[in-house]
């Protein structure tokens, strides 16, 4: 069973492109932290290549920015390729899924809010609302 669970932040800003057959694709960076901690150390954190495919890639590059968290579903795919006569492997996630973790955006590193054009938030006062 090959299965990947992680929750992370963003390492940079995204890039969608679009192969030459239209499909969406987006590499990224997601900084996941160990879950232990040596004392008087910084935690550490494992920063994992994933790729995305499709609408997953469209979803994740029209909600996520640069430090925002994340939460994906995939599994492990393994390559190589060469380079100037060495051979170098790759180890990436293969999102299939990805998910909001809850966390609110207060317009984060890259200054853009996850608030969709056209949904406004309620003020206390309107309290006479027919719902």
């Amino acid at each position: 069973m090959n299965t990947v669970n992680l929750l992370g932040r963003l390492t940079r800003d995204l890039e969608l492109k679009y192969s030459q057959s239209g499909m969406a694709h987006i590499g990224f960076t997601i900084a996941v932290n160990r879950q232990f901690q040596r004392q008087g150390e910084e935690r550490q954190a494992d920063f994992i290549n994933c790729k995305a495919f499709g609408k997953t890639a469209e979803f994740i590059s029209k909600y996520f920015r640069k430090g925002s968290m994340i939460a994906v579903e995939g599994r492990i795919q393994t390559g190589s390729y060469e380079k100037d006569g060495n051979k170098i492997y790759t180890t990436d996630v293969m999102v299939e899924r990805c998910h909001f973790t809850g966390e609110k955006s207060n317009g984060g590193e890259s200054g853009q809010s996850n608030q969709e054009p056209g949904f406004y938030p309620l003020d206390d006062g309107e309290a006479d609302l027919p719902f």
